[in-house]
């Protein structure tokens, strides 16, 4: 609010005076600023904002007369390092034959003295000009400056990009890191090349997950820097699942309860790392505190703010603080620097008085000639501007270390190429309205932006410099490690890179053997809440728990999981199931009744078993064709029925083993056509009874010359022939398949035959009921016949057991899973087979075999006249 109020009434003043002075037709400049800074001239000249001064002193304001301007104090060596590296990068651009060949650059920085108001006093004579009168009012030529390196810092660049970002003049930051200029709608030519703090959250996110570690501490600053970069943090840690152990900020006022309070959070905690988003003057209090509890076995990481601050590295720190890992500003090398600021010198010119202060802080010595200049008692030498800089030892000849300088370079660099690119532009090819280019002597500062977002090079260091769509550049930092030196204090070594490209992303570079652990294992700790989950089990989140906190639970059956850590188990497909260890799919088994299997086998004896006992019949039979027993009712019938109860035993020998497409088409074809065959010979025999009892009725004789031995074998045919229809119909429409199913048991595959057709085998099935029915009506009405032609009596009981059994199959047939199926029909077959074999023949190879005595025509005959 302060900013925008500041911004307002300076605008406005300006607005006023302006508007006077255009009646005379010449700008006249309405105040000179009093600010330190450097000046080359050029043919096109770069703006610097520099913060060379800590602190700015204003003067009293008794609104009496006008204010003495302020002026700035306690001079920074390492912020006139940057500011020279911006004109060694001009002067270097200069000398390159390859790079803005025939454009000289000049430059015109400036100190902001750490003040928002001083550095949008400076930014605004950069973009406005100090020249004193200014008669072009069509505005033809190019603007004093084209673009500004700077400001460093956040809110400063905020304000001075609200302004000049109207004007759509160009701004490259090389320190400011504030998120929300990223903000392309509010700030539309502002560009960096440092990365912002959102970067920065996903580098150190980047080293959580490369050593596994979800569960940490979070240790956060009282103020802008903190807060945001916490909230940032804490939201790119749910997104890949992490967790917090703690969150705790430090106290803007130091409170000592405070920071015991955060100390005994950080000891109570399972969490073995903790990182702290802090400056050093908020985190020093609680580092005192950790040394004084002499607490060990926590790993830190330190985020860009501290990571190099070097009021940590006494050996007082050692040893809890050594292994911290921290990320910071990629570290350049810039070939000749060294040397161009060694050869520096002072000058008269007022618009350098900035070399004149550095001169005089550097040597402690004074230009001043007219009176002596004192420092409190003692008298300062005056400069001759001949010493010697190779002679000192200050921040600002210490190039081993090239962070925000090094950024510097990058941002004349971008500019520069910028400019390059757009002097290259070729007439009638041009980006601009009417294919047209940006005319160098009327060059326009949105032009220039143009450009600068499209900037693409590598710097001599190897580093790609371009920028995004929202002016960031692609973040680049060092991973750095606190390692103990031989002389009890504490080095900074880099041991890895995290860079975020476009297309590739966030990438994690470390080099793991070059790290130092502060712990007895000399390995990266674990910091989890629960312990990965292995191969075969899934996590289930314990109930008011952050998701980090689980139970393992097994995988079910028919699922695995074969990755340590899986939130969910994966079924496996149809035709695998689970092993034991639920960490890989197997092929299922597959399940049939074969024949080398108990149940298999059995049922095999027991078919060859009736199929053997059929024989034996027909054997008997044979060797006593003539005999009365074997003659009456019909020999040949009895042959027919043995023969087809020996087809039906046989069948049984096709619903055993793997099913195939042949032994699917012929096992109920067969088993249909087999028992209709048996169960027709039964009714034939059943009405031949009938009709020989009839034809022995006075009344009625010629009942057996209708129902002979053609018509027996007609009726037998004709019957057949109908099961036979209905089986070549059900085959050639729907023929039954081999099928895989593992709907019965879903850890097997049981292959069966599928029957194709249900309407097709419920006919087939049906009509053999319906025979059997039939028969078993005819049989059971003619029952109470004399004993000579009992064998109704016999029919009668053989097709109860039939019926029961097919009755008895159907629910049980139902209920049976898989192969115990096949099973069941099986042995219905079976059981049906042997009670008609016994229940018809048993009682007729009992008498020829044990009382042929009864096997006479006058036996038969007697035991009727006998009942009489």
């Amino acid at each position: 609010m302060c900013i925008t109020l500041y911004i307002f009434l300076y605008l406005s003043f300006n607005c006023i005076s302006a508007a006077s002075i255009l009646r005379s037709g010449t700008c006249q400049l309405q105040g000179r600023f009093k600010l330190n800074g450097m000046y080359q001239d050029g043919d096109v000249i770069l703006g610097g904002l520099f913060q060379v001064h800590f602190f700015t002193v204003f003067p009293d304001l008794s609104f009496k007369m006008k204010p003495e301007p302020p002026h700035c104090e306690k001079f920074d060596m390492e912020s006139f390092q940057q500011a020279q590296t911006m004109a060694f990068a001009i002067n270097e651009i200069n000398k390159n034959p390859s790079l803005l060949p025939n454009i000289t650059l000049g430059y015109h920085l400036y100190d902001n003295c750490v003040r928002l108001g001083m550095a949008f006093r400076a930014a605004i004579s950069l973009a406005s000009g100090t020249e004193e009168s200014f008669s072009n009012l069509n505005c033809t030529g190019h603007p004093p400056v084209i673009g500004i390196v700077g400001d460093p810092s956040s809110t400063p660049s905020i304000a001075i990009s609200s302004v000049l970002g109207l004007f759509r003049v160009p701004i490259v930051s090389y320190y400011a890191t504030c998120s929300c200029l990223s903000d392309r709608k509010k700030y539309p030519s502002f560009f960096r090349t440092i990365p912002s703090d959102a970067f920065q959250v996903r580098a150190m996110v980047q080293i959580l997950r490369y050593f596994g570690w979800t569960w940490v501490g979070l240790v956060y600053s009282d103020d802008d820097y903190g807060i945001y970069a916490a909230q940032s943090f804490q939201q790119e840690m749910q997104l890949i699942g992490h967790c917090f152990a703690f969150s705790e900020i430090l106290p803007h006022d130091n409170n000592h309860r405070d920071i015991q309070r955060i100390m005994g959070v950080i000891q109570a905690s399972t969490a073995r790392v903790v990182v702290v988003f802090s400056t050093s003057s908020f985190l020093l209090p609680l580092m005192d505190e950790v040394v004084l509890q002499n607490m060990t076995g926590r790993q830190w990481i330190a985020s860009e703010a501290w990571a190099t601050s070097p009021v940590y590295h006494t050996p007082r720190f050692l040893p809890f603080l050594r292994g911290t890992l921290g990320i910071a500003v990629r570290r350049g090398e810039i070939q000749g620097l060294h040397d161009f600021l060694l050869r520096l010198c002072p000058s008269n010119d007022p618009r350098n008085n900035m070399l004149r202060i550095f001169w005089e802080n550097m040597f402690g010595c004074s230009f001043e000639t007219g009176d002596k200049e004192t420092d409190g008692e003692q008298v300062k030498k005056v400069c001759t501007g001949q010493e010697d800089l190779s002679t000192t030892d200050t921040p600002y000849t210490d190039v081993s270390g090239l962070r925000a300088a090094y950024n510097v370079y990058k941002a004349v660099y971008a500019l520069a190429h910028a400019l390059h690119d757009l002097m290259q532009c070729e007439e009638g090819r041009g980006p601009f309205s009417g294919n047209s280019c940006a005319d160098i002597i009327k060059l326009k500062p949105w032009q220039l932006v143009h450009y600068l977002q499209k900037v693409n090079f590598t710097t001599g260091f190897g580093d790609h410099v371009s920028f995004d769509k929202n002016g960031d550049a692609l973040a680049i930092y060092d991973v750095l490690n606190w390692q103990p030196s031989s002389d009890g204090s504490i080095r900074i070594y880099t041991v890895g890179v995290v860079n975020e490209g476009v297309a590739t992303g966030t990438v994690l570079t470390l080099d793991e053997e070059a790290i130092y652990w502060n712990f007895e294992t000399e390995k990266p700790p674990q910091s989890v809440c629960s312990e990965s989950c292995p191969p075969g089990t899934r996590r289930a989140t314990r109930k008011g728990h952050p998701v980090c906190c689980f139970d393992c639970l097994s995988c079910g059956d028919g699922e695995i999981s074969n990755t340590t850590g899986a939130i969910e188990c994966t079924v496996c497909p149809d035709e695998f199931w689970s092993n034991k260890d639920k960490d890989q799919c197997v092929p299922k088994d597959v399940e049939f009744l074969s024949y080398e299997e108990p149940l298999g086998i059995s049922l095999t004896t027991a078919s060859l078993l009736g199929t053997c006992f059929c024989a034996l019949v027909m054997v008997i039979f044979t060797h006593h064709r003539n005999t009365p027993i074997v003659r009456a009712n019909n020999s040949e019938l009895s042959f027919l029925l043995l023969v087809s109860l020996k087809l039906c035993f046989l069948c049984v020998l096709l619903f055993i083993g793997q099913p195939q497409l042949w032994t699917c088409q012929l096992r109920h074809a067969v088993f249909g056509i087999s028992f209709v065959l048996c169960i027709s010979s039964i009714l034939v025999k059943t009405m031949v009874v009938i009709a020989v009892f009839k034809s022995s009725r006075p009344e009625s004789k010629g009942a057996m010359k209708w129902f002979g031995a053609v018509q027996q074998r007609c009726t037998v045919l004709v019957l057949t022939a109908l099961q036979v229809v209905i089986c070549a119909v059900w085959l050639s429409t729907a023929s039954p398949t081999p099928h895989k199913n593992n709907q019965y048991i879903r850890s097997k595959i049981v292959y069966e035959c599928a029957i194709g057709s249900v309407a097709g085998f419920s006919m087939l099935l049906g009509y053999i009921g319906l025979l059997a029915a039939v028969s078993f009506l005819l049989a059971f009405l003619v029952r109470n016949l004399p004993d000579n032609f009992n064998e109704a009596k016999f029919i009668t009981f053989s097709m109860l057991i039939f019926c029961a059994v097919w009755i008895a199959f159907v629910p049980a047939y139902v209920s049976s899973p898989g192969k115990y199926a096949v099973a069941v029909e099986i042995f219905a077959i079976l059981a049906s087979s042997f009670g008609l074999l016994v229940a018809i023949f048993a009682p007729k190879c009992y008498i020829i075999l044990l009382h042929p005595e009864r096997n006479t025509r006058h036996a038969i005959m007697g035991r009727e006249t006998h009942k009489k």
